[in-house]
């Protein structure tokens, strides 16, 4: 039999103990996501709607088929810096008249919608989802374009986000543009460059220049209205489509447009899909609070599997790294998860090995994350662990078969790399509540440092200061702890979101659904020089 059997004890204190640790990570997640829905708060969300407008998130709501689930990509974008949670941009997947489609939206009660450094990157990581995996593109616009005191973070790199509409058009991938207030200057190329545009009346405006530039550059007296209201763009300028009478009307337009895409997936949906043996909601009590403990990455797969059947390839052999082949919502996956953290030379040799069987099989690959990095030290770098791990990151780097990335525990160094980090373009990447991403970990990152100052001083023949030193390496453990932990990488775009352990099984079918859009097909070759 291939169903996993679980040693988990759900009544055992080591359970409660990391269920209880889970819980809390969770809700310090859930604090910042609610900053992220709350969007400029309740002065501006009623100001918005005084005006007659519908919030961001209730058009993504009326554009979706009912019912139906919506993957939010990056709801914690800015975390950390001046701007708002969130980015003023609502990005995700959702399913619309049947497609499934990459939803952007600005949020208007946030700085009128205005974009700053973060909203671009939140938009061009969209970008990317869409093109990846062959999604249509609906943009909900209203935005009064670039935060001015950021536009020169904004102003140079932000020209890709237009690009990116016409490589999507280009590569036969609809786009469409919603606008349903402002879209000025830059802003009014999205509508520009879309497929297809739908404005509401009296209510669109979309400008090169307003009339109060429109009266310094040129002296013309003008008014919103006859420069670019929906009227005018559908009878003068030809640059909308549709209009509609109000917002209801342009979203139920919009539907109707995605319905006529004539839009198909590349592979038809599976069939019939079993849930897992055991209980996801077991998934909270599984990673140790402390990372320095093990955990058996096998208890996280029979949870999320389908069926919890798991076909292990060489479970003797490189230990410290499960693979092995799985159904996920009726799609077939190999999954690789790390066991004990480190990763030696036959893991490295074994992954690479199991990544170019899946590239010839045309099957996805998960990674499940927690390992410290590749193992250091003088047996290992005579037994070869640079040329080993060189070759698990070289078929990390060359795979063409889509990956998803989970982050669990620990993701450390070049094994970060090694695991499909965001630097190796993982189709989707998400952290637990419990994982941390750096260099190395906090305290052997303060002990090398402290190891270096110490012989510097020694080679000058100056006494060391011990009580700088504990100083100086409680100072950095701080930093590079909060520096690792996942709110802070969400907050950089370097994940898609942190989610709730007990929804990994939902996001990754969601993710896997959105991937089979376009076709699966892995590298027959093509991989570097693998280092013998």
């Amino acid at each position: 039999m291939t169903v996993l059997a679980s040693a988990l004890d759900p009544s055992g204190p080591q359970y409660a103990e990391n269920r209880a640790a889970m819980l809390a990570k969770l809700t310090e997640v859930e604090i910042e996501h609610a900053k992220s829905l709350a969007g400029g708060g309740e002065k501006y969300l009623a100001r918005h709607l005084k005006r007659g407008k519908l919030p961001a998130r209730a058009r993504i709501e009326l554009l979706l088929d009912p019912d139906t689930p919506f993957l939010e990509l990056s709801p914690l974008a800015a975390w950390g810096s001046e701007y708002t949670v969130g980015a003023s941009l609502i990005t995700g997947i959702g399913v619309i008249e049947g497609v499934e489609c990459l939803i952007t939206a600005n949020d208007p009660t946030v700085r009128g919608g205005a974009s700053n450094p973060w909203t671009l990157k939140k938009a061009l990581r969209a970008n990317e989802i869409a093109f990846a995996n062959r999604l249509p593109v609906v943009s909900l616009v209203e935005s009064g374009g670039a935060d001015l005191p950021s536009q020169k973070e904004i102003f140079i790199p932000g020209g890709a986000l237009f690009r990116d509409l016409t490589r999507l058009s280009a590569a036969g991938i609809p786009t469409l543009a919603v606008v349903f207030g402002n879209s000025t200057a830059g802003g009014a190329y999205i509508p520009g460059m879309s497929d297809h545009v739908i404005m509401v009346s009296e209510r669109s405006k979309v400008f090169l220049g307003g009339p109060p530039l429109v009266k310094m550059a040129t002296g013309e007296e003008s008014d919103d209205e006859s420069l670019g209201g929906a009227e005018m763009h559908a009878r003068t300028s030809g640059l909308a489509d549709y209009v509609a009478r109000d917002e209801p009307d342009a979203l139920r337009q919009a539907r109707r447009v995605v319905a006529r895409l004539n839009w198909t997936k590349a592979h038809p949906d599976p069939g019939p899909v079993a849930e897992p043996k055991y209980d996801p909601d077991e998934l909270l009590g599984i990673v140790p609070g402390d990372l320095k403990v093990p955990f058996d990455p096998r208890e996280v797969i029979a949870r999320i599997v389908d069926g919890s059947d798991f076909d292990e390839f060489k479970p003797l052999y490189g230990a410290s790294l499960v693979t092995g082949w799985a159904r996920l919502h009726g799609y077939p996956v190999g999954v690789l998860a790390n066991a004990q953290g480190v990763l030696f030379s036959a893991e490295s040799q074994k992954a690479a090995q199991f990544i170019q069987l899946a590239n010839q099989r045309d099957v996805p690959l998960v990674f499940l994350h927690n390992t410290t990095g590749y193992m250091v030290g003088r047996e290992y770098e005579q037994g070869g662990i640079i040329k080993h791990g060189s070759m698990m990151i070289n078929a990390v780097s060359n795979s063409r078969v889509p990956h998803i990335s989970v982050l669990m525990g620990a993701s450390y160094g070049a094994g970060h790399y090694g695991m499909c980090g965001r630097a190796y373009d993982p189709r989707f990447l998400f952290a637990w509540p419990s994982a941390k991403s750096a260099v190395m970990g906090p305290q052997q990152l303060a002990g090398v440092l402290s190891i270096v100052a110490r012989a510097s001083a020694a080679a000058k023949g100056q006494p060391y200061d011990d009580e700088g030193d504990a100083a100086l390496r409680a100072m950095v453990e701080q930093q590079i702890e909060s520096e690792s932990l996942p709110m802070f990488l969400s907050g950089r775009l370097y994940d898609d979101g942190v989610i709730d352990p007990r929804d990994t099984r939902t996001v990754l079918g969601l993710c896997l659904s959105a991937i089979h859009t376009a076709p699966v097909e892995g590298a027959r070759g093509g991989f570097g020089v693998f280092r013998m």
